[in-house]
């Protein structure tokens, strides 16, 4: 019954921290519920950059690539070799998932930094990186979490769960407690990163000239690079544990 009670609290904290809100928002009304309309705009355009990029890697491939297939190759490598660092030899199915979770977070937050979004006036709110809501980050820990559950179900069957009583039963709530903190971990990470980047600049900015910022601008372009990274070597790191059965 603790247990349980205790699964209940987590998965009702996850729900709190969806509507924590920092600053105002543009709200769209879908089927009944209330969305941040300047967050799934900015996303659009996000996942239009990243279709359109894969449209133009994929379009005419040559057998000597050009310039343009070698970026696209040599990210496909990183990936994998991400992928297969952290999960190991059967990394192959989740090199997609790891893939898509670096290149939507990296995309994103370059966009926020790179693309002039304050110029573009909404009603309420203004537009940002996608990654600069936290409703953003929860929801990509939480694909997490299912990949990680996934992973270990798949492989295991109902077995995977015997890892929650090792080495002793005794650990069972503090194992338990860990799967379900660990989407908590990764999202505030993700979202207390971008957010502390975007103050200091916001607060520079206010306080001395524009040229001033700028270099810690350009800092912020590899640290969301950085984070990117981070987050999409947790999540392989994750599934690769999930599927090896031990921590």
């Amino acid at each position: 019954m603790n247990l349980l009670l205790c699964s209940i609290n987590t998965l009702k904290g996850f729900y709190d921290i969806a509507g924590v809100e920092v600053g105002q928002h543009f709200y769209w009304k879908i089927a009944g519920f209330q969305v941040h309309a300047q967050v799934l705009i900015t996303s659009w355009v996000v996942i239009a950059i990243l279709l359109g990029s894969s449209i133009v890697a994929i379009r005419n491939p040559q057998t000597i690539p050009t310039d343009g297939q070698n970026f696209f190759e040599y990210v496909l490598e990183f990936i994998r070799d991400v992928s297969k660092t952290q999960i190991g030899e059967e990394y192959g199915p989740w090199v997609p998932f790891i893939g898509t979770m670096f290149l939507f977070i990296f995309v994103s937050n370059w966009s926020g930094a790179l693309l002039p979004w304050k110029i573009i006036q909404l009603p309420q709110g203004e537009l940002a990186a996608p990654t600069n809501d936290i409703n953003t980050t929860v929801a990509l820990a939480l694909l997490t979490s299912v990949a990680y559950f996934y992973a270990g179900l798949s492989k295991k069957g109902f077995g995977y769960f015997g890892k929650y009583i090792q080495p002793t039963p005794i650990l069972l709530p503090i194992n338990i407690l860990e799967d379900f903190t660990k989407p908590l971990s990764l999202s505030f990470r993700l979202f207390g990163n971008i957010l502390a980047d975007e103050l200091v600049v916001v607060v520079l900015v206010s306080l001395v000239p524009l040229v001033v910022p700028i270099p810690v601008m350009f800092l912020g372009l590899f640290t969301s690079g950085i984070q990117a990274l981070i987050f999409a070597t947790l999540a392989a790191a994750y599934i690769g544990e999930s599927m090896e059965g031990h921590h």
